[in-house]
């Protein structure tokens, strides 16, 4: 089984246990965090979200956070004498899939806020 989940302005084709680099996200080293689905595939049932697949989210757990390579830009303009010489690495976070499915652990979670609330 296999989805697409879009974050950062990009769509990533994912499947259980895949390590993946996206935009940074404001999570920490260990949080799970979840994504919603556009696409999923399994076998030959084929769900297309209208934007997203109600119901079915994608579970993940923060890796680590890094900066990706050096990217070098320079502008330059003949006989002018103008040369500008710029880095720039751009922040990602490294999550790996934990599953694809129903949002049940969400509920497990509400319920036992609940519980605790009542105590």
């Amino acid at each position: 089984m296999y989805a697409i989940i879009e974050t950062g302005g990009k769509q990533y084709k994912v499947e259980k246990g895949d390590v993946i680099r996206v935009e940074k996200l404001a999570a920490e080293v260990g949080e799970k965090v979840t994504f919603d689905a556009l696409f999923t595939c399994s076998g030959k049932t084929v769900k297309v979200g209208s934007p997203i697949v109600k119901g079915v989210k994608v579970q993940a757990e923060v890796k680590a956070h890094g900066k990706g390579d050096k990217v070098l830009v320079f502008k330059y303009k003949p006989k002018k004498n103008y040369r500008k010489l710029q880095g720039h690495r751009q922040p990602y976070t490294e999550v790996e899939i934990l599953s694809i499915g129903r949002a049940t652990a969400k509920k497990a979670e509400n319920e036992a806020e609940e519980t605790e609330v009542a105590e």
